[in-house]
């Protein structure tokens, strides 16, 4: 296993990964948010090269990750399961009491192992299905 750390990271520092993963058809500017500089951003690095990515934003005591994102020759092998166990203990220390996404369906499966359930209709973004999870603290 190679040496993993989490560290907290720019919203800049997640744009690479985000748009190589998630929207690689769209223009670059597509996966900068406008929240990201209001937003937490944490980075898993395996053995000191950054592989998967994740921001998190607050509400009041609810929390939201978006843009989670590992590398496909990093899939997995874990890296992402570590780094959302870490946004979801961060986001309890900031005090959230619940935490959602919009989660592609493709991915509800990893998301149920966490805890997290469908909550809502089936939706499209950008010709994407989604569902929207959730799970409370």
């Amino acid at each position: 296993m190679p040496e993993v750390v989490i560290e907290q990271i720019s919203p800049a520092s997640t744009w690479f990964i985000r748009h190589t993963v998630l929207w690689p058809d769209k223009p670059f500017s597509f996966v900068q948010l406008p929240e990201d500089a209001s937003g937490y951003h944490w980075g898993l690095y395996a053995n000191h090269e950054l592989v998967s990515v994740v921001s998190l934003f607050l509400d009041g005591r609810i929390a939201r990750f978006r843009k989670f994102a590992t590398l496909p020759d990093f899939q997995n092998k874990g890296f992402g399961s570590m780094l959302l166990t870490h946004v979801f203990e961060a986001a309890k220390e900031l005090g959230a009491t619940e935490i959602w996404c919009d989660a592609r369906t493709s991915a509800t499966d990893f998301y149920s192992r966490f805890g997290m359930q469908v909550g809502g209709e089936l939706f499209s973004k950008s010709e994407i299905a989604y569902f929207r999870m959730k799970k409370k603290f």
